[in-house]
Order: structure tokens, then C-alpha cells, then sequence
């Protein structure tokens, strides 16, 4: 099969480093890739938003099988319009995609089908936006009702944290029109856990359980990023726990989104939060989670391209989803200064050197130059490594990331420990 991948981040190498292992896949492209993943996948030079570019592309290059990791481009209809290419594809379609791209959407959709969630108000008017958080007061959650590359969210522990939040969002318009409707929600507490699942419209099959570090910085401080590390599976998300969940929210969320007449193919994310109520939805996304993937399919032990047919299908419940014993760790190697400004091209060294020591290392930012890998982003790598337990795997990955250097590099030395 001639199979192409959308995107070009860690989640998307991981994805094509999984597919590449697979007898069925014959020619493995990807765009617009990135340095890693042009090891293992033909890159081709189209961005991942290119809804038009990316279909001509597929049909063009008889394409038997596309694969749209990232949500902008399942919120924009690519899977849509690929199918109307006849092309089959891997993910959800547009008006399935909107439980990630409208927070708002996914909040109503769970408060009319009784899916536990947060406490919440949508607003599209600044003043009343404002004058509600006065009347609730801090801790409290301030999101932007559309996509925002994971910096749409805030938790505000005062009062004018808030109010700056909601100003910047609805005002100073910094996530454009992601952020001129926003939902502003009670503060949950409790360990974070996340949940991805294998959807073909009617089954669902969960993987492994993880946990992503989203603060910049050693101790959950700092500013909120598209992830620092992660590792799975989370020994906070017990069995008892993972059998409430199915039945209280996974099978209740799907058969939701059926009955709306919006069918789910694809992977949809529970981000979970553990309180002392039971577990509750804290977001969804509508694909693979940066940088949990990279844990997960290190740890899957069945063919990914059989996993996304029988998606595609609608035969997942007909298919053995099989995991290996033991853990996974993936830590984030960053450029300094992210997720606010940093600097770019700056050369990697000891790459192979990561590699002899066992690890996997998936590329986020990266592109190639004269036979150098160099750095193009905030994310740069991401050191994967697989181990009997949890606390292996990180040391693992911890060690295994010694070797490595550009300038700025940045990284938490407390993954999997907080």
C-alpha cells in the first residue's frame, strides 16, 4: 500500500516510524515531515493545513491510504474531502473533529448526555465574561473555545489572572478568533490522566493510559506548552478506574456523537481529571496527543495499519489490540526560551550515541542541511524509551538523552516523578 502521513511533528514521526514496521505499507510518505521522519518516510513539501495541495497530492500519487494526525486539518474537513476523492482515510471528519476544535460544542454535547465534566459558562460578550469571574472568584479555568496549539487554556489561582486571560482572549484577540468565544470553568483537582482510544464510528478500544507534563518548567511551573515529556501507562489510572470510565464516559461519548448524527472514526483523546467524585472530562482532543503518542505506540505490539483500516472500516471490534509488558518514557528535549520565543538551526549532536544506549529518539523540530540535523522549532526531540518499569524507562530515557546537545537546550529533569 502506498500510504501518506499529514504533519510533521514528534507524533507524526512515531506514527511513521509504527507504520514503517508494518508488511502491509510499501512506499510511506509524509508531509510536510520533518527531519527524523525522513528517515523512514519520503517527505513531501505541503503544508499539513493544505486541505486542496494535500488531496491533489494523494490522487496524483495514487495514494491507497492517508493518515491526518494533527486538528487543524481535521477541523478544515481534509478526511472529508480526501473521501470524496475516494481516497480512504484515517480520522475523523469535520463535524466529528468539533469536539476538539469547539470547546464550547464538547461541553453542551456532555452536559446533554451526562458525561462528567466540569462546571461551566460559554461566553461571547467581554463584560460578562469578567463579571462572572468576579462572581465565582479563583481557582478557576479560562479556555478559548477553539484550537490554540495547546496554549489555549489557563488556570487562574486569582481573580485578575483570570480577568487578563479573558481579556487577552476575547480583547487582544491572541489565538485570532479561537478565542471571541471562550468557556470559563470551575477548577477540578486531582491527578491528570490521559486516555486515547481507537474509534471506528461504533467501537472503541482504549490504549495504554498516560500522563503529559504541560509546564515549561521542574515542578509543573512556568507556562503551559504542547507538552514536556510523557510516559505511560499511569499507575494513577487503576483498573477500577479505567471500568468507570468506559461506562460513565468513553462509551457514552461515542454513542453521543453517533446519535448526533456525527459519527467518530479516528482517535479521540480524554484528557481526565481523578477527583474525589470520580473521574471527569477535562478536554477532548480529535487524534493522537504530542507527546503522549511517542510512549504509546512504543509500546504497541500490533500492526498500527491493521489498527486504522479496521477504523476506517468500522471493524474494530473484530481486531486484537495487543501491548507489551512494562512502561515507556518519552522526554522532550526544547529549545531555550519555549514556548514563548526562541531561537532556530542550530546544529544536533549525538543522536546515534541516544540510539546505542536503547532509546528511540522521534523528531519534532528537525530538518536536515548538508547532512546535519539542525533545530526548526520549540519542541525539538523526543527521547522514547521502553523498559520493564516505570521507573526504568525514565531513567532510561534520562540517560539515554545525555549524549545529545544543541544550543539553548532545554529540558525537565522531573518527567514521570511529579
Amino acid at each position: 500500500m502506498n500510504v501518506l502521513v499529514v504533519g510533521g511533528g514528534g507524533r507524526e514521526h512515531a506514527i511513521c516510524w509504527k507504520l514503517a514496521q508494518s508488511p502491509k505499507v510499501t512506499e510511506l510518505y509524509c508531509a510536510p515531515g520533518n527531519g527524523g521522519i525522513a528517515q523512514v518516510a519520503q517527505c513531501v513539501p505541503i503544508k499539513a493545513t493544505d486541505v486542496d495541495g494535500m488531496v491533489k497530492w494523494a490522487k496524483e500519487n495514487a495514494m491507497d491510504f492517508v493518515v491526518v494526525a494533527p486538528d487543524d486539518p481535521l477541523a478544515l474537513g481534509m478526511v472529508d474531502a480526501l473521501e470524496e476523492a475516494g481516497i480512504p482515510a484515517f480520522g475523523p471528519r469535520k463535524n466529528a473533529a468539533i469536539i476538539e476544535a469547539s470547546k464550547a460544542f464538547s461541553k453542551e454535547l456532555m452536559k446533554k448526555y451526562h458525561i462528567p465534566t466540569a462546571k461551566y459558562e460559554t461566553f461571547t460578550d467581554l463584560n460578562q465574561a469578567l463579571a462572572y469571574i468576579q462572581e465565582q472568584g479563583a481557582p478557576i479555568v479560562v479556555k478559548a473555545d477553539g484550537l490554540a496549539l495547546g496554549k489555549g487554556v489557563v488556570v487562574a489561582s486569582t481573580v485578575d489572572e483570570a480577568e487578563t486571560a479573558v481579556r487577552e482572549m476575547m480583547q487582544d484577540k491572541k489565538f485570532g478568533e479561537s478565542g471571541s468565544t471562550v468557556v470559563i470553568e470551575e477548577c477540578m483537582v486531582g491527578p491528570e490522566v490521559t486516555v486515547l482510544a481507537f474509534c471506528d464510528g461504533e467501537h472503541l478500544v482504549p490504549m495504554l493510559s498516560s500522563q503529559d507534563h504541560k509546564r515549561a518548567y521542574d515542578g509543573n511551573q512556568g507556562p503551559n506548552t504542547g507538552g514536556m515529556g510523557a510516559f505511560c501507562p499511569s499507575p494513577k489510572f487503576t483498573q477500577e478506574i479505567a471500568e468507570r470510565c468506559i461506562k460513565e464516559i468513553f462509551q457514552p461519548t461515542v454513542a453521543a456523537l453517533k446519535a448526533e448524527g456525527r459519527p467518530f472514526k479516528g482517535v479521540i483523546y480524554f484528557g481526565l481529571m481523578l477527583t474525589k467524585d470520580g473521574p471527569r472530562v477535562v478536554e477532548y482532543n480529535a487524534r493522537f496527543g504530542d507527546p503522549e503518542t511517542q510512549p504509546i505506540l512504543s509500546m504497541l505490539d500490533t500492526d498500527l495499519m491493521d489498527i486504522f483500516q479496521a477504523c476506517v472500516d468500522g471493524t474494530l471490534d473484530k481486531i486484537d489490540i495487543r501491548w507489551k509488558e512494562g512502561a515507556a518514557c518519552c522526554l522532550v528535549l526544547a529549545s531555550g526560551g519555549y514556548p514563548v520565543s526562541y531561537k532556530s538551526g542550530y546544529p544536533i549532536s549525538g543522536l546515534m550515541e541516544a540510539e546505542a544506549l536503547g532509546a528511540t529518539v522521534f523528531h519534532a523540530g528537525t530538518k536536515v542541511e548538508d547532512g546535519k540535523f539542525l533545530t526548526v522549532g520549540g519542541r525539538v526531540l523526543g527521547v522514547t524509551a521502553v523498559a520493564p518499569s516505570l521507573e526504568e524507562a525514565i531513567n532510561k530515557s534520562y540517560v539515554a538523552a545525555k549524549p545529545i546537545s544543541f544550543q539553548d537546550m532545554h529540558f525537565r529533569t522531573d518527567i514521570g516523578k511529579v
